[in-house]
């Protein structure tokens, strides 16, 4: 990730919020094969686990699944029955995981209202934010070995749980509804479908973050661009304004 200081975000609980916040990542690798292309991407949605919330040090553990379809699943098995490890073994390549906040816009140069009326120099540009995780994955793909079994029904029931409580807010309070669990289905159609994905579980090493939001512009074209958004208008304009 190309990170100016300005716009760098350092704080690992910020970052690990923005990961619980938005948590669709991108999982891509680099891993040669003969079979499929080296550079491959797929979409999941992670579990981010941490062992203290306090630790300010501790960038976590992603957890995830992917279909045992997927190109990117088979390259990662290739890759590790070439080497001859069992399953649970880590990858020797590193992986990398995106994760975007939906909170993003173009920034008209119009909203520079400093600098623009005096030089007119002045370009547009893009306002998002963003974290990097990077790390060593770990692979249960044996669907016969009871730890897949144990990974993967942890790993559903819980993202299950994650999601129907913190995205839906069915967390049964209030006179909201109760979540849906793993359980409502039955159990051998779970257990049929467990077969179809394989488990991923990734040792955050490194986790960058970027808030990029006009920070290195001056004061006066940064309330411009605050302003801008306010008047824009909308739930986009007034979550980047608050942003």
């Amino acid at each position: 990730m190309y990170l100016r200081t300005v716009h760098a975000e350092t704080s690992l609980p910020i970052l690990r919020q923005l990961i619980r916040d938005y948590p669709l990542g991108i999982l891509t690798t680099a891993i040669p094969s003969k079979h499929h292309p080296t550079i491959l991407s797929s979409h999941i949605p992670f579990i981010l686990d941490v062992h203290d919330e306090t630790s300010t040090t501790e960038p976590g553990i992603l957890r995830g699944h992917l279909a045992r379809a997927n190109p990117q699943s088979k390259t990662v098995i290739e890759a590790l029955e070439a080497q001859q490890k069992p399953n649970g073994s880590f990858l020797e390549e590193e992986v990398m995981v995106l994760f975007t906040s939906p909170i993003q816009h173009y920034v008209t140069p119009k909203f520079y209202t400093e600098t623009k009326p005096v030089t007119g120099k002045v370009v547009p540009t893009w306002n998002y934010a963003a974290a990097q995780a990077y790390g060593r994955a770990r692979i249960f793909f044996d669907s016969k070995d009871p730890a897949t079994g144990a990974f993967l029904s942890k790993q559903i029931r819980d993202l299950s749980q994650y999601a129907e409580e913190n995205v839906m807010g069915y967390d049964g309070k209030d006179g909201r509804r109760g979540a849906w669990k793993v359980d409502d289905a039955p159990e051998k159609y779970v257990d049929l479908l467990q077969k179809a994905i394989i488990g991923i579980e990734i040792e955050i090493e490194r986790l960058e973050g970027k808030f990029k939001m006009s920070q290195e512009l001056g004061k006066g074209d940064r309330e411009g661009v605050v302003k801008g958004f306010g008047e824009l208008g909308g739930e986009v304009g007034r979550s980047l304004r608050r942003l």
